[in-house]
């Protein structure tokens, strides 16, 4: 009996460690379950899964995952303008720091904004603003670097996005973008939808210009849009459901080209950027902050070119690296200059800041006005469109030493 009741008890002692084990596998194997699939059920679709791949691209090294435009975990297998916008700008990796930010673009962005977002008594407010002025004005950075002051993530249309082969395709892009800007003000963000350069997309150029179907119903889109902002619907979708009004802002460099009832007063605020000597000042000092140029040559350099737009300094300040990757070409060799600087293991070359003394800036500043004026003097599209004129007649192939002489 004894050597019963001890085999018994030798047993269930054999038995105890196996059922805990048994069990804590079995709270763990629950726990997997539990962790691995919380939350499938409130999953709105394949959509957010699409989402949560896409924004993972590039987190993890190609050699795993498969480089861009390849099969692999970098790509989502379904593109849907449902889930994914095309358009949305985000500032998460840029810094206002530093840049000017001008006193009046800031003050009429800002209240344009604002205005949109109030709820004013008996008075129509403008949906649209209009920032318009000459070419290379930094109407556009100015924007964003009133957007990012904001807090402002806007969805972004280019002019090229006005035309398509497929007749109505602009218009319904428009309407699309505008709802998916009204989403995120719906959950609780600012939103703009910004449309960069709408002239050139929209407007006509003179005579030479083709009139399309997409830019009238462009033109038509804007203007039914700026007339009913919080009822906004898709081609075929005829929902009486009231949306979140969104500011829509837009440049250009000239909006007499585009349909007149468009930018009437009360549907577009127009805005006419031409930066002061203060405003120059200021911004080509957020050019070359980085380069120690000192408050008195960039005020030298404004003077001496007043003619100049905005990026005209932003071109000087890239034509003084010229010297940096000649003797960088000059180093390495033509060669090995391809296996140089595509896929390198050592990275990217890397330059010192070149010594800027104003003498040098004036210099190629010059230079550069003298290939603007070789532009406008040389304009051989005249010879050659008036009629079949052969090499040497009139000179267009002649060195210029040569016709002086």
């Amino acid at each position: 009996m004894k050597a019963v009741a001890m085999k018994n008890t030798t047993m269930k002692a054999r038995k105890a460690p196996v059922a805990r084990v048994q069990a804590r596998r079995s709270v763990r194997v629950t726990a997997e379950k539990k962790d691995r699939w919380a939350g499938l059920a409130e999953d709105s679709g394949p959509g957010n899964d699409q989402m949560d791949i896409h924004r993972g691209r590039g987190l993890v090294s190609g050699e795993f995952q498969g480089a861009a435009g390849l099969g692999g975990t970098h790509n989502s297998i379904q593109s849907s303008s449902d889930y994914m916008s095309g358009g949305l700008k985000t500032y998460d990796n840029t810094t206002a720091e530093g840049y000017y930010i001008s006193k009046p673009f800031l003050d009429k962005l800002t209240v344009h904004v604002a205005k949109n977002f109030m709820d004013l008594p008996k008075i129509k407010v403008p949906l649209i603003l209009g920032v318009w002025g000459g070419k290379g004005q930094g109407k556009t950075f100015q924007t964003h670097l009133a957007f990012q002051k904001l807090g402002v993530n806007p969805i972004v249309m280019s002019a090229g996005e006005l035309e398509s082969g497929n007749a109505g395709e602009p218009a319904k892009l428009v309407r699309q973008r505008y709802r998916e800007a009204s989403d995120v003000i719906k959950k609780g963000k600012m939103c703009s939808l910004f449309i960069n350069d709408l002239d050139a997309g929209a407007g006509r150029m003179g005579g030479t210009t083709q009139y399309t179907v997409n830019n009238q119903m462009v033109n038509a889109t804007l203007m039914n849009i700026a007339d009913n902002p919080t009822n906004v619907q898709l081609p075929g979708v005829y929902n009486n459901e009231e949306i979140p009004r969104v500011p829509i802002i837009c440049t250009g460099n000239d909006f007499s080209t585009l349909y007149a009832p468009l930018i009437r007063d009360g549907r577009m605020e127009k805005f006419y950027w031409n930066p002061t000597r203060e405003d120059r000042v200021g911004i080509c000092g957020g050019i070359f902050r980085e380069d120690d140029v000192g408050d008195a040559a960039i005020e030298k350099l404004v003077d001496s070119f007043p003619n100049q737009s905005i990026d005209f300094f932003g071109a000087l300040r890239a034509r003084i690296y010229d010297d940096c990757v000649r003797n960088f070409i000059a180093d390495t060799g033509l060669e090995g200059l391809g296996s140089r600087l595509v896929n390198s293991r050592e990275g990217p070359p890397k330059f010192e800041k070149p010594f800027m003394p104003v003498d040098k800036l004036l210099e190629y500043g010059n230079l550069l006005v003298e290939e603007q004026e070789n532009v406008k003097r040389v304009q051989l599209a005249d010879a050659y469109l008036d009629g079949a004129e052969l090499a040497g007649v009139g000179g267009s192939s002649l060195p210029e030493d040569v016709q002086d002489a």
